[in-house]
This record gives structure tokens, sequence and C-alpha cells, in this order.
């Protein structure tokens, strides 16, 4: 199940609700990761719209819940919207609300996408030993997220893909590819051993540093050819 929710309005289209959130992040003393607020923003708004986008959502409107202090308003946004601008969307509006009243001893930050999708859309795809599975980017957590930055899939990329016909793209959690893929196919049930990669099934990727994706063998080529270097196959013994 995707963490989205999805409701109609319409007889014609549906709302995506997708959100995020992270705490202990951001340039507080007591923050166990220390970054700008900018970029706390940014991979709080990535996580949220990737999760948008592979729903089939067309990104609207961004909610944003920051208990970090009024100053940090400003950089929040300018995270957003720099994200925003990778993705070359338009229209996307901005608003939220900040606890001013009392002042927290770690940062957090709450983040909600708004999407809006065609009912008559749908992105699933029914398991079979035929589809071939792969990972673009590398799961990575904490300071990882900034040391190793050029291992981060970047926005763009994962747009391009989501634009591939007939492809089911996910993006990875806390809880790491293979749980993922368990949740890509609930009825279908995947361990460890049942997998081969160069890169750690079991691993958090944070703030949706890679995505999995599923698609048929003959769109291999033109799916790598999107990727590059980020791509990195998964192969599923079952």
């Amino acid at each position: 199940m995707r963490d989205i929710l999805t409701i109609p309005f319409n007889e014609v289209d549906s709302l995506i609700i997708a959100c995020d959130n992270s705490g202990a992040i951001g340039m507080k003393e007591d923050d166990l990761v220390q970054v700008p607020y900018e970029t706390v923003a940014y991979y709080a708004f990535r996580v949220a719209v990737m999760e948008c986008i592979a729903a089939g959502g067309e990104p609207i409107s961004v909610l944003l819940h920051n208990f970090c202090g009024n100053e940090p308003w400003d950089e929040l946004v300018r995270g957003i919207k720099k994200g925003i601008s990778e993705l070359k969307l338009v229209d996307v509006r901005i608003t939220g609300s900040t606890e001013s009243n009392f002042s927290l001893l770690q940062s957090a930050v709450g983040l909600v996408v708004l999407g809006k999708k065609s009912l008559a859309e749908t992105i699933e795809i029914t398991y079979s030993k035929q589809l071939k599975f792969a990972v673009v980017g590398k799961p990575l957590v904490g300071d990882e997220v900034i040391e190793k930055y050029d291992d981060v899939v970047p926005l763009s990329v994962f747009q391009e893909v989501s634009k591939v016909n007939d492809v089911m793209i996910w993006p990875v959690g806390s809880k790491g590819i293979l749980n993922e893929i368990n949740q890509m196919f609930p009825n279908q049930e995947f361990s460890q051993e049942m997998i081969i990669s160069n890169v750690d099934i079991l691993k958090s990727a944070g703030p949706s540093t890679c995505f999995l994706i599923v698609f048929r063998s003959e769109q291999e080529e033109t799916i790598q050819k999107v990727t590059g270097s980020f791509y990195h196959s998964l192969h599923i013994e079952k």
C-alpha cells in the first residue's frame, strides 16, 4: 500500500494526498543532524512529491507545518521552491503554519503535497516472473544524504521515469527496498534471499534517495538511458 490517500472529488478526477515528516534535523543545538532548513524542507518535499507523482498525481499545492520557529520560514519555503523548480512544475501554491507560541528544543517539519489525478489513469502492474525490477539511486540516510549527494537520484530523473508508459515506480522509504517490494505486490512474499542486487535492500533510504521501478524486459534499454549511472538491477529468484 502506497503512503498516500486518494479521494475522488468529481466524476473524472481524484485528489492525491501525500505527506512527510522530519524531526531532530535542522539548525537547533539539539538536532541530531545539522543541516540548513532549506535542505530540510527540500527533502521533506522530495518524499511527498515523489509519492504523489508515483501515484499518478499532478502536484498542485504544498502545505508546510513548521515547528522550527518563525525565523526559518523563508528558508523552508526556498527548499520547497527548489524542488518545484527541479520538476519544472507551475502553479503549485505553498501555504502553511508556524508554531510560534512555544519553542521546541529540536527542529520538526511536516509537509503535505496535494495532487490531482484522472480517475481513468491506473499504474498498477500484476506480478509475473517476466517483469524486471531495478533500483534507481542508492539508499542513504542521515549525514550520508549530504556526504554522498552524488548517489541521490535527482527529482528530474524520477520525473522522466514517471513519464515512461506502463511502468510502476515506487519511492523507497525508511523501511528499505525489500519492504517496499512486498508493499508493491502484497499478494506475494519476497525474502532477502530471493533478491540479488549490488545495493543494500534492508537499509533505510531516508528521504527517498532511491526508488523502485518495475517494467517489461523490452523497456530496459529505455529505462537505462533515462536513469544512467543511477540504475541498479534487481534480480528476483522466485
